[in-house]
């Protein structure tokens, strides 16, 4: 078992795994501190001063926080469009170089040694029965 882990971490997609845990961590902050510092502040402005993140509903000793509910959910949207867009640029910074592949008129395949032969011999008794009539 031991010798199997050791190769799967070893064939790379284990660290390219965990290069991209850390940056997306690194990304999720990023979006978190847009949401909570900049586009909430703006929301509450215009919203007459709602904060988000402090709205709640109280029953009795329990408290439900839905404004943190709901700007998770504002973070999640904008992360996701952020990948979204990212992937779609990388996408076509790729695209321009398969659509070149494709554009290269493919040249048809050279014949084998056999059908270069069978070839000569086939054009030979073309010439015979042509030379014999």
């Amino acid at each position: 078992m031991w010798k199997e882990f050791k190769e799967f971490a070893i064939k790379g997609n284990v660290i390219d795994l965990a290069i991209g845990v850390i940056i997306g961590t690194a990304f999720g902050k990023i979006v978190t501190s847009l949401v909570n510092d900049l586009l909430m502040p703006v929301f509450g402005l215009i919203s007459g001063g709602v904060d988000l993140n402090g709205l709640a509903y109280t029953y009795g000793e329990t408290e439900i926080k839905y404004g943190a509910f709901l700007q998770s959910i504002v973070d999640f949207l904008i992360i996701s469009l952020s990948i979204f867009f990212f992937v779609k640029a990388v996408n076509r910074l790729k695209r321009p170089k398969k659509e070149e592949e494709e554009a290269k008129p493919e040249e048809p395949p050279k014949p084998s040694n056999e059908e270069v032969l069978l070839a000569e011999i086939r054009d030979l008794l073309k010439k015979q029965t042509s030379d014999a009539k």
